[in-house]
């Protein structure tokens, strides 16, 4: 789990205005590092297959989130990948 000051960071860097908190780039960003943390548990745990059931859903979220801000907003969606590092 996040620890709420790495939350605050992310949400503060992402965030479109000063109490936006559910934005998809907050959304995404949020996701994103929980996502990494958990590619960093299966690195030592890789018969965890519980845990990749939720780890596989969390993915499958922020596709669906990074579908809609490509579609609604392609200037915004081009600007968070960039920042998080996705789409090599």
């Amino acid at each position: 789990m996040l620890e709420s000051s790495e939350k605050a960071e992310i949400i503060k860097n992402f965030r479109r205005h000063e109490k936006d908190t559910g934005s998809p780039e907050v959304q995404i960003a949020l996701l994103t590092k929980r996502i990494e943390a958990l590619n960093e548990h299966f690195k030592k745990h890789k018969k965890d297959t519980n845990s990749r059931r939720g780890f596989l859903k969390l993915i499958g979220r922020r596709r669906k989130i990074l579908r809609y801000l490509q579609l609604t907003d392609p200037e915004k969606y081009q600007e968070v990948i960039k920042k998080l590092g996705l789409r090599k």
